[in-house]
């Protein structure tokens, strides 16, 4: 079992920039590949950014490239997401996920363990 807690969501004015964390315990080697998706009120389950945990290559969609980065504090186990240039249409409760799989893994049926979420406000 890995065990996924996320922190850093919070509300904000369009422009501004948040910094999400998702600290990992438990079975840890498990987690190849964790990623952050996002959910926003009667909309499906969406991915925003990936992460190799070994090598840190990333991967990202297409709606972030440029105003979303993903990284990683191997030593504590936390990775995050940083999120700049904030527009109300990114409000949503952020995820963090983790996958023993490798490679670009985008569908959240893909990802075995997942985290409570954090929610992301933003006014306009």
């Amino acid at each position: 079992q890995v065990q996924l807690v996320e922190s850093g969501g919070g509300l904000v004015q369009a422009g501004d920039s948040l910094r999400l964390s998702c600290a990992a315990s438990g079975r840890t080697f498990s987690k190849n590949t964790m990623a952050w998706f996002r959910q926003a009120p009667g909309k499906a389950r969406e991915f925003a950014a990936a992460l190799n945990w070994i090598v840190g290559s990333t991967y990202y969609a297409d709606y972030v490239k440029g105003r979303f980065a993903i990284s990683r504090d191997v030593a504590k186990n936390t990775l995050y997401l940083q999120l700049n240039s904030l527009q109300p249409e990114d409000a949503a409760v952020y995820y963090c996920a983790a996958t023993r799989r490798v490679g670009v893994i985008t569908g959240p049926d893909e990802y075995e363990y997942w985290g409570q979420g954090t929610q992301v406000t933003v006014s306009s």
